[in-house]
């Protein structure tokens, strides 16, 4: 069982309204709800305070919590947008009444119900100003609490701003794109170490840095996207290559367009095109491996192909 909490806060009663919280949510839900091909991913529940009609309170807020994290679910995330805050006593999570910052939910009410949770994979999202300063024992702490399973991924340090930018959160923006199939791996994939590499990597050192706090012995998927290259033929891997330091040889008779054309090597061809497309295999001595056929060359595993040649040898994949 899969389940996920979506919160978005536009609406505070006290000033300072947010414009793209709401939007982010509901991009994140989408997200989440439904792996590429359709089939069900996550149970998502989803709070949205656009008015006072609708407005999210702490107390709703922490009930919620409670909920998501009661039970063994295999996952239970939480995702939160809206204003957060941060003083000596610690970090908050802003609610739509809120006279102050410090009166929304503390973040160690929020660490403290994930980490005593039975679920065995817990992943807390925050797009929020100061989000940074979640599972650290104190504000001016080196070190981080967090309990086995438990993953931490804010858009940025306890002493940053998450910024907006064309009605979204910037952070958020970038997660939807990786959970989407921008951060998938050639199963189709996305963990949440891959979702902080895309972020990471799409951010630059002047903007704000997204913060990444783990406690497990391996990444989940979170969503499955429809990988670039089918399984079948990324198990022919090692029917190719006997060895990951071969050389595949290639000639004419593995180009279509040649006389000498062999059926039976075209398709080897065709997987062996496949593979240089996702960055596998490299043509030696050619630029493109239509050329390497031609003049009977060969090609060989990259790093990434050699990594995915031990994974299908040892039967991981």
């Amino acid at each position: 069982m899969r389940k996920a909490l979506v919160v978005g806060i536009n609406y505070y009663a006290n000033g300072g309204p947010l414009f793209g919280c709401v939007v982010d949510a509901c991009d994140v839900k989408n997200a989440l709800e439904r792996n590429a091909d359709g089939t069900l991913n996550f149970d998502v529940q989803i709070m949205l305070a656009t008015s006072d009609k609708d407005a999210v309170s702490k107390a709703q807020l922490k009930e919620k919590v409670k909920a998501l994290f009661a039970g063994d679910s295999d996952i239970a995330l939480f995702y939160y947008s809206g204003h957060g805050y941060i003083e000596t006593t610690g970090g908050y999570l802003v609610t739509s009444e809120c006279p102050s910052g410090d009166d929304g939910l503390p973040l160690a009410d929020l660490m403290t119900i994930a980490n005593e949770s039975k679920a065995k994979n817990k992943i807390i999202i925050l797009d929020s100003c100061n989000a940074g300063i979640a599972g650290d024992l104190a504000i001016n702490s080196a070190f981080a609490q967090i309990s086995e399973g438990m993953t931490i991924l804010t858009a940025c340090g306890k002493e940053q701003y998450a910024s907006e930018s064309n009605g979204h959160g910037v952070f958020t923006a970038l997660l939807v794109d990786a959970l989407l199939g921008g951060a998938a791996n050639l199963m189709g994939d996305v963990t949440p170490g891959s979702i902080y590499a895309h972020i990471d990597q799409s951010l630059g050192p002047w903007e704000q840095r997204p913060v990444f706090k783990t406690n497990v012995r391996n990444f989940i998927s979170l969503r499955k996207n429809f990988p670039p290259i089918s399984l079948s033929d990324l198990k022919e891997i090692v029917t190719l290559f006997e060895n990951s330091s071969d050389i595949f040889e290639l000639n004419p008779t593995f180009e279509p367009t040649e006389t000498s054309y062999s059926e039976e090597n075209g398709i080897k061809f065709k997987i062996l095109q496949n593979y240089a497309r996702v960055n596998l295999v490299v043509p030696v001595g050619e630029e493109h491996m239509y050329y390497a056929a031609l003049n009977s060359k060969g090609c060989k595993l990259t790093a990434l192909g050699t990594h995915y040649w031990n994974l299908v040898k040892k039967g991981r994949i």
